[in-house]
């Protein structure tokens, strides 16, 4: 049987592959967003402005939320758990830096939201670049940062009964049967 050219999906049994398809899936978003931009001046809120908020909307009010959690419960710990004491202090340092940027981030994305709302309902075409760009920009360098500081050492530090937990605290928060 030919193999498929499609790159196979992530699923729970990989959680650290996992997270990082969901990085790939927020620069989805982000792209989607910044091309929103020059489409509401050109075709106002049209059905393609409408959807495009949509689902921008949809991934980060849930997807997004729960990607924070894994780290935040069950990554971010993990590693804690498993890092050698002479990394301990760098990979607190990074860890600290993170979840303020989470923090940052959520508050970014409830200014952002408040401005897509009205676009997915029909109702509105205020979409300012400069929030647009301030949120594409903080996500880009949170990612940036997170996958050296963090999902770099999750490679070598956590064993594989640690991923397995992780996967499974991860289905179990979204409601998949793992």
């Amino acid at each position: 049987m030919p193999r498929s050219l499609l790159k196979p999906a992530a699923g729970f049994d990989e959680p650290l592959e996992l997270l990082a398809a969901c990085h790939e899936r927020i620069h989805d978003r982000l792209s989607t967003l910044e091309r929103l931009l020059p489409h509401l001046e050109a075709h106002g809120c049209d059905p393609d402005a409408r959807t495009a908020a949509a689902n921008i909307l949809r991934y980060f009010n849930t997807a997004a939320v729960h990607h924070h959690e894994d780290e935040e419960r069950d990554l971010f710990p993990a590693l804690l758990a498993a890092v050698p004491n002479e990394q301990r202090a760098d990979l607190e340092t990074a860890i600290t830096r993170l979840l303020d940027e989470h923090r940052r981030m959520f508050a970014a994305w409830a200014t952002l939201r408040s401005k897509l709302e009205p676009i997915e309902a029909g109702t509105a075409t205020d979409l300012p670049a400069e929030t647009v760009a301030a949120f594409c920009k903080l996500y880009r360098e949170h990612i940036r940062f997170e996958e050296a500081n963090a999902f770099g050492p999750a490679k070598t530090l956590l064993s594989e009964a640690t991923r397995s937990r992780l996967g499974k605290a991860m289905a179990l928060r979204r409601g998949v049967k793992h």
